[in-house]
């Protein structure tokens, strides 16, 4: 075996924070995951760039933003020549492997979902690559052909089989380091989990968010349950309540399941002598609102479902019981990765690396996370104290991070937080303008829309009313 490192990443769908013990969580009891992070280092403000599956999976195996590596939204197939980590990696000399669900690949493509080899994107073995992959149960026929079912008992429950296929290719006698990639489908929809699993976890036990129940006056654009989430407003708060539970019991049955699988695997690194020589990566694609603001699903812009958990534990490499609490975006993934891992990127990549912070290096560094929406009508920022979310409907928000963490006070029409506003919207337009984005063309051309009302007391102003001034350094320009 080489002296490089092996990767294993363990890439889970739709899995909130609040999932784990290492974020504080205590619905689930996950030692596996928590090993990772106790074991090596755990980030506390990572964030994706996109929530929703197919651009948050680009950016993290590119290093580019949606637009940039094209797989903007679901399900958007990413650009043929982009530079994967898989990719690089090979070109290192490493075998490299994906099992589970890719959904880089465009539409669905029934009855198995396989991605053909010639698609893989620098993956070698791709055999068992499902470009969606929400099936909860999986039959293999002799000839190498897959049976996916989205009922229970119908075959091996999907996170079981991904471990046995990841167990047999850990335990395989190999000349070169080794990159494997499993992504498992759980937790996210829909929540059928095997039992125990099914039954671990009480409804009646489930706690519900503060937002849920009460209305906070929520944009229109959450109350109308735009593509990419779900709104439960239109039930009444003893019945959404009631469903809520019942899906949030499942949820957390299925992160149990993922955690009782990551403890095979490390057990396996254990056994066969490589785990001193394993960079392990355990992270998501996104969180899921689970009853925040009234949302189930993804892809509005409140940060439940943007910040999300990151651990990476390789003895020979990171302390133990590192933290790293610095602002870290999914599109600085594969350069942190490669970093670590002391390997070249490609050069094309657009974000940042992280990999001093693992070795206790403290470089220059901006806390900042954008959000480039999937359907370009959002755009925003995460900061220490403060996020704002813009909306091309007009309908803005801006909360203190600090101050209401549940974000539940919308600070975006407050006189005294004018400056706040109008420092981060000049971010978020320097960001968008040095990436030429998409949403450049409503944020630059910026014109009132049927929902916005004329300033004044009352009334949430738009854009214009804070960069279009004469005195705003970032004043934008008029056609």
């Amino acid at each position: 075996m080489s002296e490089r490192p092996n990767l294993l990443v363990v890439h889970t769908d739709q899995q909130s924070l609040w999932t784990l013990g290492c974020y504080g969580g205590s619905l689930v009891d996950t030692p596996n995951i928590d090993a990772i992070a106790s074991g090596g280092a755990l980030f506390g403000n990572f964030f994706v760039n996109s929530a929703v599956c197919t651009p948050s999976r680009g950016s993290m195996l590119t290093g580019r933003y949606p637009h940039c590596h094209g797989a903007y939204r679901n399900p958007v197939h990413i650009n043929r020549d982009e530079v994967t980590l898989a990719r690089v990696l090979a070109k290192a000399g490493y075998d490299t492997a994906y099992m589970g669900k890719w959904h880089l690949d465009g539409e669905d493509r029934p009855p198995d979902e396989t991605v053909p080899p010639g698609r893989a994107m620098g993956f070698a073995d791709s055999r068992y690559m499902l470009n969606r992959g929400h099936r909860k149960s999986v039959g293999e026929n002799a000839d190498g052909s897959l049976e996916l079912s989205p009922e229970t008992g119908a075959g091996r429950y999907m996170t079981d089989w991904l471990g046995d296929k990841a167990l047999e290719f850990l335990s395989a006698r190999r000349e070169n380091p080794f990159f494997l990639m499993v992504s498992i489908p759980d937790p996210h929809s829909p929540f059928p989990v095997r039992e125990p699993y099914a039954s671990m976890f009480d409804p009646q036990e489930m706690p519900l968010p503060t937002s849920c129940l009460e209305d906070p006056a929520l944009p229109s654009w959450a109350r109308e349950a735009p593509v990419g989430a779900g709104s439960w407003w239109h039930l009444e708060p003893g019945e959404r309540g009631s469903e809520l539970r019942r899906i949030k019991a499942l949820y957390c049955g299925m992160v149990k399941c993922i955690d009782d699988n990551v403890g095979r695997l490390l057990e396996c690194l254990e056994e066969r002598g490589l785990a001193d020589d394993t960079v392990v990566v355990f992270t998501t694609d996104h969180g899921d609102y689970m009853g925040e603001h009234g949302l189930t699903g993804k892809n509005m812009v409140y940060e439940g479902v943007y910040r999300i958990p990151l651990a990476v534990r390789w003895p020979k490499g990171v302390r133990p019981g590192t933290r790293v609490d610095r602002f870290v975006t999914g599109t600085d993934f594969q350069q942190t990765v490669l970093g670590l891992m002391g390997i070249a990127p490609s050069g094309r990549e657009q974000g940042r690396d992280a990999s001093p912070f693992l070795r206790g290096e403290s470089p220059a560094w901006r806390d900042e996370a954008f959000i480039h929406h999937s359907r370009f009508g959002y755009a925003g920022v995460f900061t220490p104290d403060y996020e704002l979310g813009l909306a091309r409907c007009g309908e803005h928000v801006l909360f203190d991070r600090r101050e209401d963490p549940e974000q539940l006070v919308n600070l975006f029409g407050d006189p005294a937080h004018r400056p706040v506003v109008e420092e981060l919207a000049g971010r978020v337009v320097e960001h968008n303008a040095g990436l030429d984005s998409p949403v450049l063309e409503w944020l630059s051309t910026w014109r009132r829309t049927d929902r916005q009302q004329p300033v004044d007391e009352g009334t949430i102003p738009s854009l214009d009313w804070y960069l279009a001034r004469p005195e705003s350094r970032y004043a934008l320009r008029r056609p």
